[in-house]
C-alpha cells in the first residue's frame, strides 16, 4: 500500500495530467486555415501548448501580446478551441495508475491550472475527473495565475493541508516557480510540453519524473 510523504498532491492540467495538445493544435490549424494559411505540423505546435493561447497564437501566427492583431486572434483561437476541447484530449495513460493509487489510500489530489474556468470545468467533467479531484483551481479562480503562488495556496486552503505538506507536479517553469513560492515541494513532469528551448533540468524542482509510475515511486521515498 502507498505510504506517501505528502498529505496532498496537486497537478497542473495540460501536459501533466491530460494530453490536450491534439485539440489545441487542431484549433490553431483551423484558425490558420480560416486565414488561408497552410497546416502546421503537430510537432511544431505541441511544445507551446503549456503557454496557453499566448503560445499557440505565437507559434501559429508569429504574433505576441501587445501587437495589433493579438487580441483578436487570441479571442478567435479560444472560441475555436471551445468547440473541440474534448474531441481528442485524454488522461495520460500512465497517470491512471497513479491517481488510482492515491485514491486507494484516500490521499487527496487536485488540479491547479492556468486554463480559464470556461475550459477547465467542462474538460475536467468530460474526462470524469470532476468527482475524483478534491479541488480544481482554474486560471481565473484567484486574482493571480501561476507563477504567482496564490492559486496553489488557495488549493491548499481548500484541502485543509499546509502548503509544506503538498506536492505540486507540472510541466512548465512557471509551475516550479509557483510551487516554490507557495512553499510546496515540486516535481517536473518531463513527459509534458516543456516549451521551446527550455532546459528542464535547470528548473528549480525537487524531482524530475518521466512517468506516473516513476512519480509514484518517488512519492514513497523517505
Amino acid at each position: 500500500m502507498l505510504k506517501c510523504r505528502f498529505e496532498a498532491v496537486l497537478f497542473d492540467l495540460d501536459g501533466t495530467l491530460v494530453d490536450s495538445a491534439p485539440d489545441l493544435a487542431a484549433a490553431a490549424n483551423a484558425l490558420r486555415h480560416a486565414h488561408g494559411l497552410a497546416h502546421l505540423p503537430y510537432e511544431q505546435l505541441r511544445p507551446m501548448v503549456g503557454s496557453g493561447a499566448r503560445g499557440m497564437v505565437g507559434v501559429a501566427f508569429g504574433v505576441t501580446p501587445g501587437e495589433p492583431r493579438y487580441e483578436d486572434l487570441k479571442a478567435r483561437f479560444l472560441d475555436t478551441y471551445a468547440d473541440c476541447l474534448l474531441q481528442r484530449t485524454v488522461l495520460f495513460d500512465h497517470m491512471q495508475g497513479l491517481l488510482a493509487a492515491l485514491e486507494e489510500v484516500s490521499l487527496p489530489w487536485g488540479i491547479v491550472t492556468n486554463k480559464a474556468g470556461r475550459f477547465t470545468v467542462p474538460l475536467v467533467a468530460g474526462l470524469g475527473l470532476a468527482e475524483r479531484a478534491a479541488t480544481v483551481i482554474s486560471g481565473d479562480t484567484t486574482a493571480h495565475a501561476k507563477p504567482h503562488p496564490q492559486p496553489l495556496l488557495e488549493a491548499a486552503r481548500r484541502l485543509g493541508v499546509v502548503p509544506a505538506k503538498c506536492l505540486y507536479v507540472g510541466d512548465d517553469l512557471r509551475d516550479m516557480q509557483a510551487g516554490r513560492a507557495a512553499g510546496m515541494s515540486v516535481a517536473a513532469a518531463t513527459w509534458g510540453y516543456l516549451g521551446q528551448g527550455d532546459t528542464v533540468r535547470d528548473w528549480p524542482a525537487d524531482a524530475w519524473v518521466d512517468s506516473g509510475h516513476q512519480l509514484l515511486t518517488w512519492l514513497q521515498m523517505p
